[in-house]
């Protein structure tokens, strides 16, 4: 394994729950409060059926194996009832959460502005003058929580030439290789420039949240790791110390670099469900997190013509959460690529956290079966109808790769 292969299969299985000894990171520290108790209550969840984005019939565990599961904790009205682990992750193993990294540091941001120290309504230039020059130019704190700015950015996974794929370049999450390219990411960041107005659609960029971390870095004074540690993981009542990678200068990579247990993961998932509040503690605001579930017509609407528009239909992105009407009611999803994925469904108060090393990037198959598999879980555990509607895939998509996870 080098640093040009540890996200690829069969690499990414060790990879992702060791990655402290391939990048540099930053203790993200739980401090010595009381961890929030999850009582345990296990339930057969795992011979729930559940219904294939193919219209096959299927058990939960299946889908958990097919899905190159590595962790998954599920949580019911505060109570554990489920929890497995493969491959190179246990209970106690911290594991990237990839773009889920991105909903944390959106806490983190929700805090700050409720404490006085940032504004949605500022310019991101307010924060940061090296930008004055660059494409986030008259950008708001709230373009970037949205995601709605106009910067040229590409996600495309597959193309090593795409600017997410130079990113980690400068975030040495890879070997430095484009010619001229910022040994440190937010020199690079500051480069990036408009392709359109700012605050139109919705586009998914991980630059957004990269900017925003430093945002919030500059509004308070702190670094991330401290912030996180300080604002989320502490009061949270976290099992165990985080970590969030960083480059050569020691700027995290906010959008893709948070490594947690998958247990601490679902504890992150029951304090969103309670709104904000992980047993007598207010972790994120309230309102911050009301924000978030109520959107008004304009941000659903930038997010209906946006190609994740018929992945989710109905859905919305907000102060960097994802929403999704689902079979039992309106979801919270917090995302990454290569399968994780927190799942809080209020309607049943039930909270799945999954972490994963998908072979690809992304695959929308695998996305929907593993929501469908939640869907079932949270009926299940309800006592609500089990089956949810078909649903067909996406048009045009096609797996690309066995789902089965190898033995060895």
């Amino acid at each position: 394994m080098t640093l040009a292969n540890w996200q690829e299969p069969p690499y990414n299985r060790w990879a992702f729950s060791h990655l402290r000894e391939i990048v540099p990171t930053q203790r993200i520290a739980r401090g010595d409060g009381p961890v929030l108790p999850l009582p345990a209550d296990p339930q057969p969840v795992g011979e729930v059926e559940t219904v294939r984005s193919d219209h096959t019939r299927t058990s939960v565990d299946a889908v958990l194996d097919d899905t190159f599961t590595d962790g998954v904790v599920i949580v019911q009205d505060g109570r554990l009832v489920y929890e497995r682990y493969l491959g190179q992750t246990g209970a106690d193993t911290t594991h990237l959460l990839m773009s889920i990294s991105k909903s944390v540091v959106g806490c983190v941001a929700g805090n700050l502005v409720a404490r006085g120290v940032l504004a949605p309504e500022q310019l991101v230039t307010e924060h940061i003058p090296e930008m004055r020059s660059g494409g986030y130019r008259g950008a708001t704190v709230r373009h970037l929580l949205d995601m709605r700015s106009g910067i040229r950015f590409s996600e495309e996974y597959t193309d090593p030439n795409a600017e997410v794929r130079v990113l980690e370049q400068a975030a040495r999450w890879s070997p430095l290789v484009t010619p001229g390219l910022p040994d440190s990411m937010y020199p690079y960041l500051t480069l990036l420039v408009a392709a359109r107005e700012h605050g139109g659609a919705f586009e998914y960029r991980s630059c957004e949240t990269d900017v925003l971390g430093w945002v919030c870095e500059r509004a308070a004074g702190r670094r991330m790791a401290d912030l996180i540690g300080e604002l989320v993981w502490a009061p949270l009542g976290a099992g165990q110390d985080a970590e969030i990678t960083c480059d050569v200068v020691g700027s995290a990579m906010h959008d893709g670099g948070v490594c947690a247990t998958t247990a601490d993961l679902a504890r992150f998932g029951v304090m969103l469900l309670d709104g904000g509040r992980a047993g007598e503690r207010q972790v994120v605001p309230e309102a911050w997190v009301r924000e978030a579930w109520t959107p008004d017509d304009d941000i659903r609407g930038a997010f209906a013509v946006s190609t994740s528009g018929p992945v989710f239909p109905g859905g919305w992105y907000r102060n960097q959460f994802w929403f999704s009407p689902r079979p039992l009611g309106d979801v919270l999803i917090c995302l990454g690529i290569n399968g994780q994925m927190l799942y809080v469904n209020p309607g049943t108060r039930t909270v799945a956290a999954k972490t994963s090393t998908w072979p690809v990037a992304q695959s929308p198959v695998m996305l929907l079966d593993t929501l469908a598999a939640f869907d079932a879980v949270a009926a299940a555990l309800s006592g609500r109808e089990a089956a949810p509607p078909l649903q067909p895939g996406p048009p045009g998509v096609a797996a690309g790769v066995s789902r089965r996870r190898a033995t060895t």
